[in-house]
């Protein structure tokens, strides 16, 4: 019986902060564990859990035809290799060539639509090659699994699955809520923000920067603390702009960051803009902590918290919405900006143990694999 899982996703990183645990499940279970993921400098973590990592060139945006065609070519071999009895793949380009790999050799796999990304919710004839390529790859997948409802009606929409498909929806990545523990409420002064995201337009750091400037002139005490590393294809538009915001004392950022709990720890609120999402790990990490979250109201958001019970949700894309929110905030009693973070954790401890993420996997592997 073959004991191999071979696992296809676009960030060393992302695999290792948010399923590391469900490698080590499947080891724990008997399975050798293949990894295909470029190399930013996580591999060697990915590696030490007991994974074998096989090198990996990708281009995680845009879509160049020759590469692209390169990167299947690369999965198609990988099958070979690496021998699986079942295929894990995350994020769009692994769930495409990836999926369509599997599909012709005859190779069970599991995919994950941890979002739907930009140009699926821009539109236009680059969504339509997105969607047609989707549809090719996800036939004869053994199991879809979505992070919000949302994501699955569209995918149904436009025909890259029936509604009959073997489908799941899993609670985002869920939150390891050992790893992210609860942390005591900081002191009343000064009141910090934190927003951790990729600096780029749908991720609303133009709206965060217009809040932020607002509320600083309306309350220089307020700190707003960024984390995240710029795409480089708009870097020349933000990175002057945070710059200046920084130069003048509106905005502190500190570019991308492992040690993301630390930030939690001192800040008030976690406020993130974001125009869409999966099932966001940002505000359920946030909540994890005991932070009350300050979040757009779509769906990859709205399900980890309560409005107004642990969070304010706000109208996504509109810096006065956003502005509104913040001042909303910041009206609360101490007591009740302190009570909405118990009430934050609580709220991911029933609903998004990354524990119940790591079971349905299990289930699908054990359901699925080839003998």
């Amino acid at each position: 019986m073959r004991k191999n899982v071979l696992i296809l996703a676009n960030s060393d990183s992302g695999l290792y902060d948010f399923r590391k645990e469900v490698l080590q499940a499947l080891m724990q279970e008997g399975y050798e564990i293949h990894v295909s993921v470029p190399d930013t400098g996580y591999r060697e973590k990915i590696r030490a859990l007991g994974c074998v990592c096989h090198d990996t060139v990708m281009e995680r945006r845009g879509m160049n035809p020759a590469k692209d065609l390169k990167l299947f070519r690369f999965y198609l071999r990988l099958l070979k290799e690496a021998d699986p009895a079942v295929v894990l793949t995350y994020t769009i380009k692994p769930n495409i060539y990836g999926g369509m790999a599997c599909r012709l050799k005859h190779v069970p796999y599991l995919v994950n639509i941890t979002g739907l990304g930009t140009t699926l919710e821009h539109g236009g004839l680059l969504q339509k090659l997105i969607v047609f390529l989707y549809r090719e790859s996800l036939k004869k997948a053994g199991c879809v699994f979505f992070q919000n409802r949302q994501n699955r009606a569209f995918m149904i929409e436009k025909g890259c699955i029936s509604r009959e498909a073997d489908t799941k929806i899993l609670p985002g990545s869920g939150v390891n809520l050992e790893e992210h523990a609860f942390r005591p409420y900081p002191p009343k002064e000064p009141v910090q923000f934190v927003s951790v995201m990729r600096i780029m337009k749908d991720k609303g750091i133009e709206e965060l920067l217009a809040a932020a400037r607002q509320i600083h002139a309306e309350d220089p005490k307020v700190c707003f603390e960024i984390l995240g590393a710029y795409e480089e294809e708009t870097r020349q538009v933000y990175e002057p702009q945070i710059r200046d915001l920084q130069e003048q004392g509106f905005v502190r950022y500190y570019g991308y960051r492992d040690d993301i709990q630390t930030f939690y720890e001192g800040c008030q609120a976690v406020i993130h803009p974001t125009y869409h999402e999966g099932m966001s790990n940002v505000v359920q990490e946030a909540a994890a902590a005991g932070r009350p979250v300050i979040a757009s109201d779509i769906s990859g958001c709205r399900e980890i918290f309560e409005d107004g019970v642990s969070g304010i949700a706000f109208a996504p894309r509109s810096a006065g919405a956003l502005t509104d929110a913040i001042r909303a905030f910041l009206s609360l009693s101490y007591e009740n900006r302190s009570s909405m973070g118990r009430r934050a954790r609580e709220f991911v401890e029933q609903n998004f143990d990354r524990r119940r993420v790591v079971a349905t996997y299990l289930e699908a592997v054990q359901r699925i694999k080839r003998d």
